[in-house]
């Protein structure tokens, strides 16, 4: 269970605060109780059932937790994410958002991240399933990097993109 001010990852929302438990107005005579989420970086509020298993839901990394994953980069083994198609190619990716774990996303986002600077190195540009995908893994990581380490999401990213890119210096 979750307490009030507490911040989450919900989903694919990312971090959320929990705002308030309760009964939402627009389900009268329901017993079940809800989290209030307000997104951090998003607008509006998410009505989330308690007893909801199906999204996934946990506290924020702690800054000890996060500094840890951010100097494991240097080490994380690039991988090649290829597809037959396009739609494998997203679906390769879902998967490993849908993994929810920050190492796997942080692999992608490396992997992509290095593919995207060796693409610039020959006046290539990065695919646009490669750029959404990375984008989303970031917006996701980076931000529950910001704010457990309580430093703005350009901050982390920069600092994160050093470090990804210490292995192929």
């Amino acid at each position: 269970m979750y307490h009030i001010d507490e911040l989450v990852m919900y989903g694919g929302t990312g971090v959320c605060r929990v705002a308030d438990i309760g009964h939402p107005d627009f389900v009268p005579d329901e017993d079940r109780l809800y989290y209030f989420l307000d997104p951090v970086y998003q607008s509006g509020i998410i009505y989330a059932p308690m007893d909801n298993d199906s999204v996934f839901m946990r506290p924020v990394l702690s800054a000890e937790e996060v500094q840890a994953l951010i100097e494991e980069i240097p080490g994380i083994a690039v991988k090649s994410y290829r597809g037959g198609s396009m739609q494998q190619l997203s679906q390769r990716y879902q998967d490993v958002l849908d993994t929810h774990s920050c190492i796997d996303m942080l692999q992608m986002a490396k992997s992509i991240y290095l593919k995207m600077l060796d693409a610039l190195s020959h006046n290539k540009k990065l695919g646009q399933i490669d750029k959404r995908f990375m984008k989303r893994a970031e917006d996701l990581l980076y931000g529950e990097f910001a704010i457990a380490l309580n430093k703005s999401r350009d901050d982390v990213e920069k600092y994160v993109h050093q470090k990804m890119r210490e292995d192929v210096s």
